[in-house]
């Protein structure tokens, strides 16, 4: 391997750090197939380079950094890497990059659903891919050739529209996540660098965590929070606050936007008809459920499909 990457422990606050879908873009859901791609440039370069500290609620992120070098911010740890490098974002990191002028590389973005979905079979690397990584890679040994082979494939595939787009996106980002954490995690040094403070936020975005798998497990048959928290062992009352806190909205707020996520894939991707959708989402009435839609995204069910389908 290259030098490891330089970092230091600060004590900067992050209980007003943003939370995105994608940086700069309001919302709480990612694509609807799960996944989205773009060059480092793409997004970076509309914002001088640097993309200030913000967190995902839902999202995971991999960036492949090809050329070039970058700043990262990474909870409370900062590194400067040089190209070639990797850096793994799970969800809930609080992160931000200052990348040299023209930094070349690609940028992954992953529903952690969608991750789950995909490793649900090996549950200790979908554990260890719960801590970030920041990773110098060694210029021209295997790992690194084929990583950024993969990363070109992965775009190439991302762009077209054939039968067999979907299983090769799965095979590619499973083996790129499965990649990533093969590389030791990156950890807040004990000692000074770590305070009490620290550990409670550590406690909270755990919680938020567990939170975030009991609606995925649940959503579809739409349990109380309070049934959704018990496992937790804490309140509904104290998870609502971490929810405002970290995510910038309600516990429920949580529920419903991962029940609206599916309702947009089955009306994107299915050819059910909405009561059909309704019940698999645990709506007793298609009324409820189109209220519902209607509620968060200003159209109703049908649409909502309609328009969606001459994009």
């Amino acid at each position: 391997m290259s030098d490891t990457p330089s970092s230091r422990s600060t004590r900067r606050r992050v209980t007003a750090t943003p939370v995105y879908a994608l940086y700069g873009e309001d919302g709480r859901s990612p694509a609807l197939d799960g996944l989205h791609l773009e060059s480092i440039a793409d997004r970076s370069r509309l914002h001088n380079w640097e993309i200030q500290p913000h967190r995902h609620g839902a999202l995971v992120q991999l960036l492949l950094i090809e050329r070039g070098r970058v700043t990262v911010r990474m909870d409370e740890t900062e590194a400067v890497l040089r190209a070639p490098a990797l850096v793994w974002v799970p969800a809930l990191a609080v992160h931000g990059f200052r990348f040299a002028p023209e930094t070349q590389g690609l940028v992954v973005t992953l529903d952690q659903g969608r991750l789950r979905d995909l490793l649900d079979h090996l549950p200790d690397l979908l554990e260890s891919l719960t801590e970030p990584r920041l990773v110098a890679l060694e210029r021209g040994a295997t790992v690194t050739r084929a990583l950024f082979a993969v990363g070109h494939g992965l775009r190439e595939d991302y762009a077209d529209a054939r039968a067999w787009r979907a299983p090769s996106l799965d095979h590619a980002v499973a083996w790129l996540a499965t990649q990533a954490a093969r590389f030791p995690a990156e950890r807040v040094p004990a000692g000074e660098g770590a305070s009490s403070s620290h550990a409670i936020e550590g406690r909270a975005l755990q919680h938020l965590a567990r939170y975030r798998e009991q609606v995925e497990r649940h959503f579809r048959r739409q349990p109380s929070v309070a049934e959704l928290t018990a496992p937790l062992g804490i309140t509904a009352t104290q998870l609502n606050r971490l929810c405002r806190r970290h995510l910038q909205c309600s516990a429920l707020a949580v529920l419903h936007q991962r029940v609206l996520l599916e309702a947009k894939r089955e009306l994107g991707y299915t050819n059910l008809m909405v009561r059909q959708i309704a019940d698999g989402l645990g709506f007793a009435d298609p009324a409820y459920f189109t209220r519902f839609f209607v509620k968060l995204t200003g159209r109703s069910p049908s649409d909502w499909r309609a328009q969606s389908g001459e994009r």
